[in-house]
């Protein structure tokens, strides 16, 4: 019987520590454990990504403006803007920026000495100068007379304001031509008979100045688009302009015609430069047969003896 109890003992002791199977016969469970099948091998991790490899920064050939014109009151200048130019000024005035590239800037007649040209660059560098803006010598008569009270009626004013609205939507019209890069010439030859920028001055108090340049050859005489462009406006009948013509010439430069005794194009029309657009005549408020012809950037008058040069 003790050695009985011992083998029993011994039993006991064997099961409670997992030495063998319960009574059923089978074999003791073993622990779970993640394991690829028998025969297949186990896959290593994939590895961690290589970090991206960091960006080789821009490195530009043009960095600095490129530009030649007159750089004075009334005048002008072409050139081109530092590579990856994203936007550019001159002044508080945005510049339409080609896709090569160029560009045309200009300067009223009562610019600033000094304007800034700015580019900002899509690496976020922002490429500044200061151009130096030369003044001019106006013809300015002092008269000791005081200017005319009153001003426009009321009456004139209706008539006037449906014209004025006219002229400044054709003003603001962008038909992308490229005119503006060409060297103008002039729309007819003859005496010049009004300077651009002359002015009078009432006991003190300025009065408006001459905003174009007036060349008399004779009435009836044909004139020409001075560079190519954009007819946006072309109607007789204003009743200080007359027959009235504005050609966009793109970049935000436009010409206009005044006091024609015919008009030759419509609006819309895309004329070429020394292209027949109409007659010399005295039409609207003109003291005799004349041509008027002004030029504008944006909000700027310019001086068209700057952009045609010299009479022949």
């Amino acid at each position: 019987m003790k050695r009985f109890a011992a083998f029993a003992g011994a039993l006991s002791a064997a099961v409670s520590l997992g030495l063998l199977g319960a009574c059923t016969g089978t074999e003791a469970a073993a622990p779970e454990t993640a394991s690829e099948p028998a025969g297949q091998p186990v896959a290593a991790p994939d590895p961690a990504p290589a970090p991206a490899p960091e960006p080789e920064p821009v490195v530009y050939q043009n960095t600095r403006f490129s530009y030649s014109g007159e750089l004075t009151q009334g005048g002008f200048i072409r050139g081109t803007v530092p590579d990856g130019t994203q936007s550019a000024t001159l002044g508080e005035q945005e510049l339409a920026v080609a896709e090569d590239g160029s560009f045309f800037a200009a300067f009223d007649r009562d610019s600033p000495a000094n304007l800034a040209l700015t580019a900002t660059i899509d690496n976020g560098q922002v490429v500044q100068e200061t151009l130096a803006v030369s003044p001019r010598e106006w013809n300015i008569q002092r008269v000791n007379i005081a200017r005319r009270p009153g001003g426009a009626s009321e009456a004139f004013m209706k008539r006037r304001r449906p014209e004025l609205d006219a002229i400044w939507d054709a003003r603001q019209m962008r038909t992308g031509s490229t005119g503006w890069q060409q060297d103008f010439i002039w729309p007819v030859t003859g005496r010049i008979s009004g300077l651009f920028g002359r002015q009078r001055i009432y006991r003190g108090e300025p009065g408006s100045y001459h905003s174009g340049i007036d060349i008399a050859p004779g009435n009836g005489v044909p004139f020409v688009a001075p560079a190519d462009g954009v007819v946006v406006l072309a109607r007789s009948g204003f009743s200080l302009e007359g027959g009235l013509i504005i050609i966009d010439h793109g970049a935000g430069l436009n010409s206009a015609f005044l006091h024609a005794s015919r008009i030759t194009v419509e609006e819309g029309e895309s004329v070429r430069q020394g292209e027949h657009i109409g007659n010399v005549g005295s039409s609207g408020r003109a003291t005799g047969p004349h041509l008027h012809w002004s030029l504008k950037w944006n909000a700027a008058r310019l001086d068209p003896l700057l952009f045609a040069g010299p009479m022949d």
